[in-house]
Parts: structure tokens; sequence; C-alpha cells
């Protein structure tokens, strides 16, 4: 997938989203062992295209290295600089 990676931060509820991409339709799906932290796919081609994260700053201790548990893969061997 190229495109731009896309992060928002609400600090009132805690919340973390990260999208990448062009922005499409998607729909969300809870993952059931990792509460508070939901997949988004593209409604068309089904991928993943981000995920939220309820609680961010409970969930991370230190904010100089976080470490979350995802419940997808990343692939960063197709990252280009332009």
């Amino acid at each position: 997938m190229k495109g731009k990676l896309s992060l928002h931060y609400d600090e009132g509820s805690d919340y973390l989203e990260i999208f990448a991409g062009t922005p499409s339709p998607n729909h969300g799906e809870e993952i059931p062992d990792k509460r508070g932290v939901t997949i988004f796919k593209d409604n068309k081609t089904n991928e993943v295209v981000g995920i939220g994260i309820l609680g961010f700053k409970k969930r991370s201790v230190d904010f100089n290295e976080i470490e979350l548990e995802l419940p997808i893969d990343i692939n960063l061997s197709a990252v280009e600089i332009e």
C-alpha cells in the first residue's frame, strides 16, 4: 500500500487512530481478545487500512518508547522515502 500515514489522537477519550493510504469507505471490527482495539477494513477490498486503540495512554507507560502488541502484521519493506 502506497500513500500517506495519518495519525489522530483524541486526548479526551484517550483514543488513537492510525490510517494508511488514501482514505476510502471502511468499516471497523473490534478484536475480541484485544478489548478496545478496532481494525478498520476497506469496504471493497477488505484490506486492513487502519487501527483504533482505546485507552492508548493507559496501554503505554513510557512515551519515549511505546510498544503495543497489535493484532495485525505491518510490512514496512515497501516504504519509500521521497
